[in-house]
């Protein structure tokens, strides 16, 4: 199997691209790999993914016995890759179920092209939707009526999603192409020591750790996440919320804690070098991820939870609902969430065997279906049957 990956790379600062180079040196022990350099450069320490993965120019052209592999998200950093769907032999890995902001950074003001994507993808309505845009009439929920997934389908051989939920969408939407599902690859981070990781980000031994990883926004649940620590405080639990990473909006979730009175329990650690990522989740009692709406995606901030052994409370709603609830305890969307989540902290406190059990099944659940050598084998075993 011959294959010529397209995705987004380091220094982009994007999931995909931490996917790409956690599962590319797996994939090469599996085939002959290719990787396309985006337009915007690739990390120098890239260059040499090992197991003879190799980084090509931008602009290189499928070989004629290749498939082209081209990951999209819901994003602008996958815009390059759209000319390559039309290839001959082309496979796209969504990320996302929902590719509404992927077309419309395409367009890039082409109302043209805007409206043709939209009408491919959703008729009528998406020919009155692209209209209403042009004239500055856009909601926010939009996207997630309108994903504009056959905008982009047309012309690929197959496609591979990361959840049952994605699989039953495209079996619907497009019954006659080749699907498969496979497992959101993240590295696995080894037998890890919580309390090192604990004692190397400053934590305390009675702190109850709530983590979540990169800047909170309205979209990652900023409201539910910060009402509930207040109340999980007010409980009289020692409970602090850690952000890992960087990004933007760190001044609103200052000022958000500072309303419900938590300020001082919030702390963020800022850039964390890439060699000591993956463990650091083993340092928090329940990791948090909240997506309402969701775009579909399988999320990677989850899995690296799960890989450590660490519970993640999720969204309990369409693809997150796939994980075991013992590895992943669901958070109702809506008013109830911070009153959940209050609870969830204060069985997260008590310990025990019950929360020891769930540390097991986390790390379970990414032996299952999570580690990068079983994605790579999956993957080429359906590009070899399409």
């Amino acid at each position: 199997m011959k294959i010529l990956w397209g995705s987004p790379l380091p220094p982009t600062r994007s999931g995909v691209s931490d996917y790409a180079v956690e599962l590319l040196g797996e994939l090469g022990k599996n085939a002959r790999v290719r990787v396309l350099a985006p337009p915007e450069g690739v990390q120098r320490d890239l260059w040499t993914l090992g197991n003879g993965v190799e980084i090509v120019k931008t602009d290189t052209a499928p070989e004629v016995d290749e498939v082209s592999l081209i990951h999209l998200g819901n994003n602008p950093h996958h815009a390059w890759l759209l000319d390559r769907l039309r290839g001959p032999k082309t496979v796209a890995v969504l990320h996302d179920l929902v590719l509404h902001h992927l077309l419309v950074e395409a367009a890039d003001g082409d109302g043209v092209f805007l409206e043709t994507g939209l009408r491919e993808a959703h008729g009528k309505a998406g020919t009155v939707l692209a209209r209403a845009r042009r004239l500055g009439l856009a909601g926010s929920i939009d996207p997630f009526f309108f994903p504009a997934r056959a905008a982009f389908m047309g012309s690929v051989k197959g496609v591979i999603v990361h959840s049952r939920w994605g699989e039953r969408a495209m079996a619907r939407e497009f019954p006659n192409l080749p699907r498969t599902r496979v497992g959101l690859a993240v590295g696995d981070p080894g037998k890890v020591v919580r309390a090192a990781e604990r004692g190397r980000l400053g934590i305390l031994p009675d702190e109850l750790v709530l983590m979540h990883i990169g800047f909170l926004t309205p979209e990652k649940g900023l409201e539910h996440i910060l009402t509930g620590v207040a109340a999980a405080k007010r409980m009289g639990l020692p409970v602090r919320l850690l952000l890992i990473g960087e990004g933007r909006g760190g001044e609103d979730v200052r000022n958000a804690a500072a309303a419900v009175g938590i300020e001082s329990s919030v702390r963020t650690t800022g850039w964390v070098e890439p060699e000591a990522f993956p463990a650091i989740p083993a340092a928090a009692d329940v990791g948090i991820v909240l997506r309402t709406p969701s775009a579909g995606e399988t999320s990677a901030a989850a899995v690296r939870f799960m890989a450590a052994g660490t519970p993640v409370a999720v969204s309990g709603l369409r693809q997150f609902i796939e994980w075991p609830e013992e590895a992943a305890p669901r958070i109702t969307p809506g008013a109830s969430a911070p009153a959940e989540l209050a609870r969830l902290l204060a069985n997260a406190h008590a310990g025990g065997k019950a929360w020891e059990l769930r540390r097991r099944a986390a790390r379970a659940t990414y032996e299952e279906n999570h580690r990068p050598a079983d994605v790579a084998r999956a993957i080429v075993a359906f590009l070899e049957d399409v």
